[in-house]
């Protein structure tokens, strides 16, 4: 009589990150549905939410606030793709600039899906993706390969989209890949709007990120790497 196969474990994680510059709280489900008990109190996830970057689904909940609307924006659409549940929030410096919110928010949010995945075994291990928006297409490739390195090529021309510095757009990115332990490529092939540049590149990446979780029948506790690990 063949055992029962053990029922996969929640990928989630939930932290508080408090620094001089920036107040973060965030829980993050890779898979959707619900948060982890411990989810700080401050997020105040119900079962509605508010906000130009919130949405609630049986599926999923969003809710995103980093005092950057276009940031919400991106990650929000990151989310949704990659079918996550995210809450997010971050209370920053924004007096000074934008840098230091956008960045910590991405090395936590890399930092909670590093948590989250926990050993990727079993998994598809590499994704990539492609994503139009209108007259932009953008490419992203993601392997969980937990060494962190990026290349991040936009192109974007405009100084500020909304109210974040174009330069920190490929920045977040790289951020994310550094706090993930991942190896992320993602090019904007071509687009003449910075919005739909930068928007495409971000439902690229969830695209593949989603394909590269992605649970494999059959190989439910191999590694996918030939040398038997992929810790460093």
């Amino acid at each position: 009589m063949n055992s029962p196969v053990p029922a996969p474990a929640t990928r989630w994680a939930a932290f508080a990150r408090d620094t001089n510059e920036t107040k973060i709280q965030l829980a993050l489900n890779l898979d959707g549905g619900a948060f982890p008990a411990e989810t700080d109190a401050r997020l105040k996830v119900g079962s509605s939410t508010e906000g130009h970057a919130s949405q609630s689904s049986k599926s999923q909940t969003i809710s995103i606030n980093t005092g950057i609307g276009f940031l919400d924006h991106m990650l929000h659409a990151l989310s949704k793709h990659a079918g996550w549940s995210l809450a997010l929030a971050c209370q920053g410096d924004l007096h000074i600039d934008d840098h230091h919110t956008a960045e910590d928010v991405c090395i936590a949010l890399g930092y909670a899906f590093a948590q989250a995945l926990g050993t990727p075994t079993g998994l598809a291990r590499f994704g990539s993706a492609y994503a139009p928006l209108d007259e932009a297409l953008s490419r992203a490739v993601i392997d969980l390969s937990n060494r962190p390195f990026s290349v991040i090529d936009l192109g974007l021309k405009r100084e500020r989209i909304g109210d974040l510095s174009t330069e920190m757009i490929p920045h977040c990115l790289q951020s994310f890949a550094q706090g993930a332990r991942v190896t992320l490529h993602v090019d904007c092939l071509r687009g003449g709007n910075d919005h739909h540049r930068a928007e495409s590149a971000f439902k690229a990446l969830a695209i593949a990120i989603r394909q590269a979780t992605s649970r494999v029948a059959g190989r439910e506790g191999e590694v996918p790497s030939t040398k038997g690990t992929l810790s460093v």
